[in-house]
């Protein structure tokens, strides 16, 4: 069963069908586009609400490292990323299906404009052909009626006894011509006639069924695609299921590890202040004694008992460089954290100034490659960065050692994994007995001039101007500094890559970075 057999007279029933088709794709497509935007403004909120409670702020820096409060960040970054896929299903749903089938759309309507006009042309062909055959009948018809006419017209003369013979053959003449004219167009009409049927069985049998035909197949082809379409709205939610159900059960699981002892246990770490509990007061008795030593006893009352460290009112006290402010257990806390930072950094810091001098080693061996002097700034600030850093870990391992009671905080530190501590062969001379050591150098190395000029503010470096002749008394050993000895006496640390060697001294400073990797070997070792 086809169009073209069984609706070969149904061209309006047609062309009204597969227009309500079309109106029936665009009316989906509207749809999927409202629902996209929905998912849209949905997934908008959604971005907008864990913005508002996602963790600003340092307190609440501090409070993530409890368990509960960790879990509720969790949970809004899984949140997040359903909304991630949200998002993902509103894209899809605009670009495959509402992108696709407008451009489906476009096309449909072209071919069918194009079939229901072929079917039109044909059929105005097929008319144009009936009226030339009907206007050909028509004047077969009338000359065969004036042929008839003039026929009789020369019988009634011929049957005339007073018609002469001249009048006679005129009108049989006439009659004859009449009768041939009339013939030829019998002739055109019966040529024509066969023509439009010819036509007509064309149009009927072949043109029309061919163009319905092409337009059911079109037809179908728009219902199976919008079938598609309609799967497609719930593929689109199909993919992202699995992923949306992992973020569910990883807000499920984030609940479920919540652990309240480990959280009470976090506090009392974070907080507790290493205070011994205040003993019983003790009676003072001021009934005893005359009344003047009494009013004298009077003089000296304490004013009231102390403030006790836990009741007390929390007191913005001002904030010390060595936290000397805090409570003991939190004070070792901090200056423990503030030596792993600057070691961390120290390490790196070296690690870029080793690189720094291979660099610039490369450059001066192939100048082609780069400029050595274009090093130069960054060389001299990584040298500033180390020594500012040595020295602050310097000053934080002594505040610690005198936080952590006296002479044994080396092996307080050195026991511990979390306080190893920046050292390296020559680290530890660097930072204690500065002045013994150097009373204990008699005769310097070597001399060298100073290239630039260095403000030493951090522990164990001296400041140099550019041009100063300088003895060298220790000499560089990879990283980065040696020790000079000024004509004024004063002696310290500076950055090699600021010096020039004198020309007797033969030895070369090769810096390299491999220091950097035994640094947390030595407190390690000791333990």
């Amino acid at each position: 069963m086809d169009w073209g057999t069984d609706l070969w007279d149904q061209y309006d029933v047609i062309d009204k069908h597969t227009q309500s088709g079309i109106d029936l794709v665009e009316r989906y497509v509207k749809f999927v586009k409202e629902r996209s935007e929905i998912e849209q403004s949905y997934t908008k909120q959604l971005r907008n609400l864990t913005k508002k409670y996602a963790r600003r702020g340092s307190k609440e820096d501090q409070d993530s490292k409890f368990s509960n409060h960790a879990s509720f960040q969790e949970i809004l970054i899984e949140l997040n990323d359903y909304t991630g896929q949200r998002e993902l299903v509103a894209e899809n749903m605009m670009t495959e299906i509402c992108a696709e089938l407008t451009k489906f759309l476009q096309d449909v309507k072209q071919e069918r404009k194009t079939h229901l006009a072929d079917a039109r042309k044909a059929q105005q062909t097929l008319e144009g052909s009936f009226k030339h055959l009907e206007s050909i009948k028509k004047r077969f018809a009338k000359e065969w009626a004036e042929a008839e006419k003039a026929t009789q017209q020369a019988e009634k003369i011929e049957n005339d006894l007073n018609a002469t013979k001249p009048d006679v053959d005129k009108v049989k003449q006439h009659a004859f011509a009449r009768l041939h004219t009339a013939e030829e167009c019998r002739n055109d009409y019966a040529a024509q006639l066969q023509k439009y049927n010819k036509e007509q069985n064309f149009f009927y049998y072949t043109e029309i069924p061919q163009i319905f035909n092409k337009l059911q197949d079109l037809d179908e082809r728009r219902i199976r695609r919008l079938a598609e379409g309609y799967c497609q709205f719930s593929d689109i939610e199909k993919k992202v299921l699995p992923i949306i159900s992992k973020c569910l059960e990883g807000i499920s699981a984030t609940g479920a590890k919540i652990n309240e002892k480990q959280d009470s246990a976090l506090l009392i770490e974070q907080h507790k202040s290493g205070f011994e509990r205040p003993g019983d007061v003790e009676f003072e008795d001021y009934s005893q004694g005359n009344k003047s030593a009494t009013y004298d006893s009077n003089l000296n009352l304490p004013k009231g008992r102390p403030k006790l460290w836990p009741f007390s009112k929390k007191q913005k006290l001002p904030v010390a460089e060595d936290f000397s402010h805090l409570p003991p257990e939190q004070r070792k806390k901090k200056l423990q954290a503030k030596i792993d930072e600057n070691t961390k950094e120290l390490l790196k810091a070296q690690d870029q100034g080793g690189a720094l001098q291979k660099m610039k080693g490369v450059y001066e061996k192939n100048p082609q490659m780069g400029d050595p002097s274009s090093l130069e700034p960054q060389i001299t600030e990584t040298a500033q960065n180390i020594g500012r850093l040595r020295a602050d870990l310097a000053k934080y391992e002594t505040w610690l050692s005198e936080a952590v009671g006296g002479e044994d905080s080396s092996n307080t530190i050195n026991n511990n994994k979390q306080y190893v501590v920046v050292a390296n062969d020559r680290s530890e001379d660097i930072y204690t007995d500065l002045d013994n050591e150097f009373d204990d150098i008699d005769s310097p190395v070597g001399h060298c001039t100073a290239l630039y000029t260095f403000e030493g503010n951090s522990e164990g470096t001296i400041s140099i101007t550019e041009g100063e002749l300088l003895s060298i008394m220790e000499e560089d050993k990879g990283d980065g500094w040696m020790r000079v000895l000024r004509a004024n006496g004063d002696e310290g640390y500076i950055p090699s890559s600021y010096v020039k060697l004198a020309p007797q001294h033969t030895h070369t400073h090769t810096h390299t970075h491999t220091h950097t990797h035994t640094l947390a070997v030595g407190a390690c070792t000791e333990s």
